[in-house]
């Protein structure tokens, strides 16, 4: 089933395009990048994170730059902004369920929770 994610952007309505993104595996306090990416034009990667083979159980982080999205979309942001990256770490229990982190995001919050 695998791994995805979508983020949207609730201060424009839409998907956030071009946003980076940055996939670890973590144990404990340390973290191994897996892979950056760029969000596609419909807020979610060209591919599948894990697919239903790769996936293992075990912990992961997804980190969205938040501040690099919204600067590039031209949004004034105050000095320091009030978020920068922000980093969801989550587990994977079950290798033969789809596991979806989507996040919704303005400059001033966000949330999440696990997809379908």
């Amino acid at each position: 089933m695998g791994l995805s994610t979508h983020v949207l952007d609730t201060m424009h309505g839409g998907p956030a395009a071009g946003m980076e993104v940055a996939l670890y595996t973590t144990q404990g306090d340390a973290a191994t990048l897996v892979k950056r990416f760029t969000l596609n034009s419909d807020g979610r990667s060209d591919a599948p994170l894990y697919d239903n083979h790769s996936l293992e159980v075990g912990t992961y982080r997804l980190v969205f730059d938040v501040a690099g999205y919204f600067r590039a979309r031209g949004v004034k942001l105050p000095e320091p902004n009030f978020l920068n990256k922000v980093s969801l770490d989550f587990g994977v229990a079950h290798t033969d369920q789809h596991y979806h982190v989507p996040l919704l995001v303005s400059p001033w919050s966000y949330s999440t929770y696990r997809g379908s």
